[in-house]
């Protein structure tokens, strides 16, 4: 696919692999494809660590922050899931907290529990999750955003969240662990009565397009519904089809609130605010297109498959943070850029951690839909993917 060159806008497709040389990195210190599965590293472990994790029963999963932190760091969850197979070690992984439904939907929690005789705990979680319990267990693991680098190692980079997370773990761990990119787990679907009554009124029949305009920063992080709907538009002329737009918002005070818009000539509106993230995560594999602001339902919509393990194209919208940092890693997870996030990619920046001077940000009118048209025609229609 040809980048978008409109006003400095590109576009960076999910498969695109980051050479090491490219971008601000750490080293990793060891060539992964050269250490066999469940080999010790060519670095130290973390002996403390490691020496309380093994006496460990129970793994709590206790996330209370931010939903698109949260998501991006359940490859954490997945390379400590993946160090007590490597070390075939039967514990108990359970999830608690408002995200609980979601990280059960990766697998990677027991159901039902292994019935064990120790006590000892360890709980793995953001800062917000950890402060929210003060339990006293044996082990907290702190997965922050701000912490892991982007990590180089066999001549490649791992700027995406996931890939620092998982990487980050398996060096204090040391032990080859078994993921290799992309490292982030995937959110199973199944049946859902929301999903199954929009379906039976044909709103996900044909070419159905869902917009995320949630975004805790509307300000600055938001391409707003009417540019969802003019994009929208101009996708369904281009490609002769009437189109239904799903506009998703985030929570509202009044809870779940659905309302078809007026149509017109080539778009159906549905707004659906305040819908929670589990029926989400039904609903997004369901449509043909999910284009997004830079939020945590965007990098829902990604992590999401249909029980055929299928799901769609997957674009974000990124003007002011790092393109590849906050993304899945996965090859259908898309970015639209502008300069300056390429800038925070190249880096390693962040504009609000490393205090970018606002005046010199870009805003979300930088994306012009004639632009952002094309990108999404020419993944519906299979090129770039």
């Amino acid at each position: 696919m040809t980048a978008v060159a409109s006003a400095g806008i590109r576009f960076h497709p999910g498969s695109q692999v980051t050479p090491a040389g490219a971008v601000h990195t750490t080293p990793l210190g060891y060539n992964r494809d050269g250490v066999p599965l469940g080999a010790p590293l060519p670095l130290p472990a973390s002996d403390e660590l490691v020496e309380r994790l093994s006496s460990c029963g129970e793994i709590e999963v206790a996330f209370e922050g931010k939903l698109g932190d949260t998501l991006l760091a359940l490859s954490a969850v997945r390379a400590l899931v993946d160090w007590l197979r490597v070390r075939s070690v039967r514990v108990a992984v359970q999830a608690t907290g408002p995200y609980a439904g979601l990280i059960a939907r990766t697998g990677l929690v027991t159901q039902p529990p292994v019935t064990t005789s120790s006590s000892r705990r360890a709980v793995i979680s953001d800062r917000a999750g950890v402060e929210a319990r003060a339990s006293g267990a044996a082990v907290n693991l702190v997965c922050d955003p701000a912490a892991p680098p982007c990590w180089s190692s066999d001549g490649y980079a791992h700027p995406d969240l996931p890939a620092r997370h998982y990487l980050a773990l398996e060096r204090r761990l040391g032990i080859r662990l078994a993921a290799t990119a992309p490292f982030a787990p995937f959110l199973a679907t199944g049946p859902n009565e929301l999903v199954e009554e929009l379906g039976s009124v044909g709103w996900l029949n044909g070419l159905t397009i869902a917009a995320v305009t949630a975004t805790s920063w509307p300000e600055r992080k938001d391409y707003t519904a009417q540019r969802y709907i003019a994009l929208a538009e101009q996708i369904a002329e281009a490609q002769q089809s009437q189109a239904r737009l799903l506009l998703i918002g985030g929570a509202q005070d009044g809870g779940i609130r659905i309302s078809a818009e007026p149509s017109r000539r080539h778009v159906q509106v549905l707004r659906i605010d305040g819908v929670p993230a589990n029926d989400l995560a039904d609903l997004f594999p369901r449509c043909r297109l999910v284009v997004g602001n830079d939020t945590g339902l965007t990098h829902l919509a990604a992590l999401a498959r249909g029980s055929d393990g299928s799901g769609p194209p997957v674009v974000g919208l990124y003007a002011r943070h790092s393109h590849s940092k906050w993304r899945t890693g996965l090859p259908h997870h898309h970015a639209v850029a502008t300069g300056q996030s390429h800038r925070m990619h190249q880096g390693d920046l962040c504009p609000v951690r490393d205090a970018i001077a606002p005046g010199t940000d870009a805003r979300m009118d930088a994306f012009p839909s004639a632009s952002l048209a094309r990108v999404c025609i020419d993944l519906l229609n299979g090129v770039g993917l």
